[in-house]
């Protein structure tokens, strides 16, 4: 769908949205889903449509969520291949939900087509501003005012303090094909450490759609990024040596990065109010995004259609200490994430370990959970960031 904003048209918004990735669709979703908007004109943003399946958005969740009529594929019971440690973990009371991303684009474009106060316009953003003249973007050397701007799009990377790392989960995933049943269905692979981990935390995770086709990605923790050679035949080397599989297909490839950091992203600047990872909503020592997104789309959402103006989210300081601590260990390689992530589900309940990454867990829990972690080097880290 492509809305075109039209010439000498309308220049003043209610609500402006940068960005129709993640985050921006899944706010206007939630804007018009409330039913407390439809007075107000939003317009979404974006450079270019989205028309191909770039990237799988993967999570967990208790009951259905907003998006549930599009979850292609969900499981409630993960493989864990560690350090001398592998084991079957079932996620219950929890589903691990995969969502494909054409699905999601598609979904929410059709979606918001039924919304005659939603405009869609595919141009370039040169501009966001907010100051004494105004609030808005200006796209085609033309000024679009507005009351907000909702802004996804991370312009440039934020300057590191002292104790602030940045670091990147890259990835290279192959949905293959096979001519025989390989794949257990109802069974994926959460993490596969059996992997070479020289140049970072390396592991794999695969999502079996059917028993003859799966999505296999290749993920690592790391300062840079491999060469595409690295990554492709990594891949080759999973497939052939630890699944055993000898011919298959690739269906499709999906590539992404995302920044693991524990830099500030600023919340607002003014009437400009930063979401998705710009918006700091990436966890930082997992990369974990789709569900931080949608619990600060719902507060946006529930605080502007009660106040007019949007809250504030402010997650436990506890949990972005926790992330700093874990970000310390893996830059300074304090210990093997391989070992880490071993230690966490070895040790712990599966449910708690899956509260405790979604910023959710109780205090009792967490105390848990870091006593079952190498102690010297979480408490070196620990002081480090303390002091």
């Amino acid at each position: 769908m492509h809305k075109d904003f039209p010439s000498g048209g309308q220049t003043r918004f209610d609500y402006i949205i940068a960005g129709a990735g993640c985050a921006g669709l899944s706010l206007a979703i939630h804007l018009v889903r409330s039913g407390k908007f439809d007075d107000k004109k939003i317009l979404l943003l974006d450079r270019e449509p989205k028309r191909a399946n770039d990237r799988t958005w993967c999570f967990w969740e208790k009951d259905e969520g907003i998006f549930e009529p599009i979850v292609y594929k969900q499981w409630e019971r993960l493989w864990f291949y560690g350090e001398e440690y592998e084991g079957l973990l079932s996620t219950i009371p929890y589903k691990y939900k995969m969502i494909r991303g054409i699905d999601f684009y598609n979904y929410c474009l059709r979606e918001l087509a039924n919304y005659p106060n939603v405009s869609i316009y595919f141009e370039k953003i040169d501009q966001i501003f907010s100051d004494a003249g105004g609030t808005g973007v200006i796209v085609d050397g033309e000024r679009i005012e507005s009351e907000y701007v909702f802004n996804s799009i991370l312009f440039e990377k934020p300057v590191l303090k002292s104790n602030q790392y940045w670091m990147l989960q890259h990835f290279r995933g192959w949905i293959i094909e096979t001519d025989h049943d390989v794949f257990d269905p109802e069974v994926a692979t959460l993490m596969d450490f059996r992997v070479e981990q020289q140049q970072g935390t390396a592991f794999v995770y695969v999502l079996p759609f059917h028993s003859k086709r799966a999505l296999v990605e290749y993920t690592v923790f790391s300062s840079e990024l491999l060469s595409e050679e690295a990554y492709e035949e990594r891949l080759r080397s999973y497939i052939n040596d630890v699944l055993k599989i000898n011919e298959c297909r690739i269906i499709a490839k999906e590539s992404g990065v995302i920044p693991m950091t524990n830099a500030d992203f600023p919340a607002t600047n003014n009437r400009i109010i930063h979401i998705g990872t710009a918006g700091g909503q990436t966890k930082g020592s997992s990369g974990y995004t789709f569900q931080f997104i949608q619990k600060h789309c719902r507060m946006l959402t529930e605080t502007l259609a009660r106040t007019g103006k949007p809250g504030l989210v402010t997650p436990a300081r506890r949990f972005h200490f926790y992330d700093s601590v874990l970000l310390n260990v893996l830059f300074y390689n304090r210990v093997p994430g391989k070992k880490i992530f071993t230690d966490l589900f070895r040790k712990n309940k599966t449910d708690n370990v899956l509260r405790f990454l979604d910023n959710e867990s109780s205090p009792r829990d967490e105390l848990r959970i870091i006593a079952s972690l190498p102690k010297i080097p979480f408490m070196k880290a620990a002081m480090k960031q303390l002091f």
